[in-house]
């Protein structure tokens, strides 16, 4: 069994545990163009690399950071948001 461990909760079956895309910057709604939003949307980076992404542990609702390898689906480590320190 895969498992992956939030960070308030500890080690859980990854079944447990929903994905929600890539860690990115958001444009700034005052200054974007139509374009810098169609990219934001739709464009993903999808090179094999370590990224940080948003997960939800769902039967708790605990939203996190996991840094995770995709070039071997590893996760190398998982944290809280508020306590990232490295915001895109």
């Amino acid at each position: 069994m895969k498992l992956m461990t939030c960070p308030v909760n500890g080690a859980r079956a990854i079944s447990e545990f929903a994905y929600a895309g890539e860690l990115r910057a958001i444009p700034d709604a005052a200054t974007a163009s139509d374009a810098d939003w169609a990219d934001f949307v739709f464009n993903r980076n999808g090179v094999a690399a370590v990224k940080k992404e948003w997960w939800c542990h769902t039967p708790s609702g605990v939203w996190f950071i996991a840094e995770r390898d995709t070039a071997n689906d590893q996760v190398l480590r998982t944290y809280l948001y508020e306590s990232a320190g490295d915001r895109p």
